[in-house]
């Protein structure tokens, strides 16, 4: 065992003679490669924030300046206005200097003055430059010379070799929409699922808000974005996210799937020998800051980058009150977890990263292991699945100490947590809806005790080679773990490959030390806790009706003919899809990003509106002409994208209605009118999950690599949840959860009436798959 193997690194007997001292040579070279992995860290670390702290500029162009000071002054040019003749008196005053030792000091720090003062003024530029978000409302090819001149001078000021979180500093602040605006926003949305009297009810309410409370709660608002990075992000991941105590399972935690056609190998450890290869590869890449910011608009304006920073060595940590995420800035193990029970394998030997065959080789030893689990042991994990109070309680009375507390230390430090599930999943072409909707809900929850769901991400290996993650929502969101998991699949097919045998390329290394099995002791009162967390947590998985399906008549390079946003046509299938199933509109959720302000996150598309609601009606109406219901789609395509645009700009309304509430909250006054908004419910939640770095699979090439995305439980008990990816040209994968308990759901249903609203809507065009215009 490794830990074992570096207890014995040294050895003593006392004799007659006096003590006989025996080294372990080979324990001390692991403790040394170890100590040097760790000052290697350091060290990289310490370099990035060098590169970072001068962003845009570098520490080269400190020697430029420096010099250049220096030159002017040997030419009898005085750069400094008389400066450096001050600074040179001042330090007349100390008779440690020659005269000479003095000029050049004198320049010397001068020029780094002038160098700091440079790069604030670069810095302070570039900011204001990222605040103008004008581009964002151009129309679609066709920039004005303006936003060209605008779009040069980013990239001037954006530095040469930008690293993952070069851009923090210089992005701009999230700015606080005025409650006027929010307000009107706000009716306008909420206005076609309203009868007239609601309405006026409603906007009366609206007002009185606008005009009383309101500006008071605002101040409060104004000043916290003058003093916080962020006047949402903090008080989002606490409130929707922390303080939440009902289960994470089905709630909060999404999941990514595999490919959908191909597996690589159908080998269980050599696909998670590569794959976990692979997410450590990238994990290196993260921590030496190698990934490279995302730039919109041909490579030119950042997104914020501050979600990547606890993506691995973390976990959350219940509470009674509020939970808490744990990060440790490194971590050199995973813990596996196989046939209920729990393995610590080393990631590291002979001061290197395994290799994909070496990490197979543990996988494997995991699964030939035929040990019994532990009392307890089997269904431990159900307490993360379960109601958040109980767990929390059960933490701090059973896990406080002893062997309980080191294993579970191993679990919640360790980089991320491993699942070699006995089942397998995927896509089967002879069962293709039972197939993919089985794999969804096995990663979405499984059976509720193999996953680890306080994690940040939960890897899964199937039986058969097919793999996909559960993550855990509060740390980020799910384009920051879709960045990840693209490089996985793309690393995993691509880069590392496997033998003509299934295996991982390479050989075995028998010196390496086998896995660890963690030891629990856990006590009939800590069983009985289990036991409940389990009972809950499996009535919440019985009730996810979940359907996956790729949506292959036509995709995105259809859509673009008809010149419409392929995110906008969805969403009003979507909404012409829900009408159908239930014969109304609903309050409608689609989940924006504000990254392009400094620690944004999410914001709300209210993707229903009056627009969207004339076209679904002129769908159903068989007096409408297509050519009337084209116009119609046309004007709810372009309000749909105005909204999603100004989401993306700070001036989405929800996050804004959000936090007007939790400053009521602190200062102890109600407002009927947050209170019913706050209350309203989503029962269309949406989410697109957008491919972000299409050049690693080469689809033209490689057609069958194609995503199938990932999905997330039903956030209402009579709604819908619904998640898309675009992938390619021709292909959108769906997937549709509900619950089986609501009258009013059918996920398989609401499935069909999405397929048939796509074709109809496309078939307004009189488009075909080979049409050209």
């Amino acid at each position: 065992m490794a830990e074992a193997h570096q207890a014995v690194a040294f050895q003593f007997t006392v004799t007659p003679d006096g003590i006989d001292l025996r080294l372990s040579h080979e324990a001390l070279k692991q403790i040394y490669l170890s100590g040097l992995h760790s000052w290697k860290k350091k060290f990289i670390r310490f370099k990035n924030g060098i590169l970072t702290g001068v962003f845009p500029s570098s520490p080269f162009s400190w020697l430029i300046v420096v010099v250049g000071v220096r030159s002017a002054e040997y030419a009898k040019i005085d750069p400094s206005f008389g400066l450096i003749d001050h600074i040179n008196n001042a330090l007349s005053t100390t008779t440690s200097m020659c005269g000479q030792t003095r000029n050049i000091v004198s320049g010397m720090l001068f020029g780094t003055g002038l160098w700091v003062a440079l790069i604030v003024t670069m810095r302070y530029t570039l900011k204001r430059l990222l605040s103008y978000h004008g581009w964002m409302f151009a129309e679609h090819g066709k920039l004005p010379p303006s936003t060209r001149l605008w779009m040069a001078m980013v990239k001037v000021f954006s530095g040469p070799k930008p690293m993952l979180y070069s851009f923090q500093t210089s992005l701009p602040h999230l700015p606080v929409p005025s409650v006027k605006d929010t307000m009107n926003r706000y009716l306008d949305s909420v206005k076609p699922l309203m009868d007239e009297t609601e309405f006026r009810r409603m906007n009366a309410l609206a007002k009185d808000f606008a005009i009383t409370l309101g500006p008071k709660l605002q101040w409060y608002l104004k000043l916290k974005s003058w003093w916080a990075t962020n006047y949402v992000s903090d008080w989002w991941e606490e409130y929707i996210y922390l303080r939440g105590r009902g289960p994470l399972m089905v709630n909060s935690n999404y999941f990514a799937m595999d490919f959908l056609y191909v597996i690589p190998t159908s080998i269980q450890a050599a696909r998670a020998g590569n794959a976990i290869h692979a997410i450590l590869l990238y994990r290196k890449k993260l921590d030496r800051e190698e990934i490279k910011p995302i730039l919109l608009m041909g490579s030119t304006v950042p997104l914020c980058s501050s979600q990547w920073e606890r993506m691995f060595n973390t976990s959350r940590i219940p509470g009674e009150e509020t939970d808490t995420l744990q990060h440790v800035k490194d971590s050199k193990h995973i813990v596996v977890y196989h046939k209920g029970r729990y393995f610590k394998v080393w990631l590291y030997h002979d001061g290197r990263l395994l290799k994909p065959r070496e990490i197979e080789q543990q996988m494997q030893k995991i699964l030939d292991d035929k040990s019994e689990p532990h009392p307890g042991e089997e269904h431990l994990a159900a307490v993360t699945a379960g109601d958040r109070i109980p767990w929390a309680k059960a933490r701090k009375d059973h896990f406080a100490n002893g062997k309980n507390k080191q294993s579970l230390d191993a679990v919640e430090k360790a980089a991320f947590f491993v699942t070699l599930d006995e089942t397998e999943q995927g896509y089967k072409k002879e069962d293709s809806v039972a197939s993919l909707d089985s794999y969804a809900k096995s990663l979405l929850h499984g059976k509720c005790y193999d996953r680890w769901f306080d994690k940040t991400i939960s890897f899964v290996a199937f039986k058969n080679g097919k793999m996909g993650m559960n993550m855990e929502h509060s740390w980020a969101d799910a384009p920051i773990v879709g960045h990840l998991w693209e490089y996985v699949l793309a690393t995993d097919s691509f880069q590392l490959g496997y033998s003509d045998d299934g295996h991982c390329k390479g050989e075995k290394n028998p010196s390496i030390p086998p896995p660890t099995r963690l030891q629990w002791d856990i006590p009939a009162e800590c069983q009985e806790v289990i036991r409940s967390s389990l009972n809950t947590a499996s009535a919440l998985a019985d009730d996810v009706d979940f359907h996956s399906f790729p949506f292959d008549s036509f995709g995105k390079g259809l859509i673009k003919k008809t010149r419409t946003s392929p995110d906008a046509f969805v969403q009003l299938a979507l909404q012409l899809a829900h009408f159908r199933d239930k014969g109304k509109f609903c309050l409608t959720y689609e989940a924006s990003m504000t990254r392009l302000f400094r620690e944004g996150r999410t914001e709300t598309v209210r993707s229903c509106t009056s627009e969207s609601c004339d076209f679904v009606k002129s769908m159903t109406d068989s007096t409408q002409t297509d050519e009337k219901r084209l116009k119609l789609f046309k004007i709810a395509s372009e309000k749909h994208q105005h909204m999603y645009r100004l989401a993306m700009t700070g001036a989405g309304i929800d996050r804004h209605l959000f936090c007007l509430y939790v400053v009521s909250k602190y200062l102890g006054v109600d407002s009927p009118f947050l209170k019913e908004v706050l209350s309203e419910p989503w029962r269309l939640s949406t989410s697109q999950t957008p491919q972000q770095q299409v050049e690693l699979f080469q689809l033209d090439k490689n057609p069958e690599y194609v995503s199938s995305g990932g999905g997330f439980g039903p956030v209402a008990d009579d709604g819908y949840g619904v998640s898309y990816i675009i992938v390619g040209e021709n292909l959108i994968n769906f997937h549709v959860s509900s619950k089986f308990s609501s009258h009013e759901t059918d996920s398989h249903r609401f499935g069909k009436h999405i397929k048939d609203a796509m074709n109809d809507i496309l078939a307004l065009f009189h488009l075909s798959k080979n049409s050209t215009k």
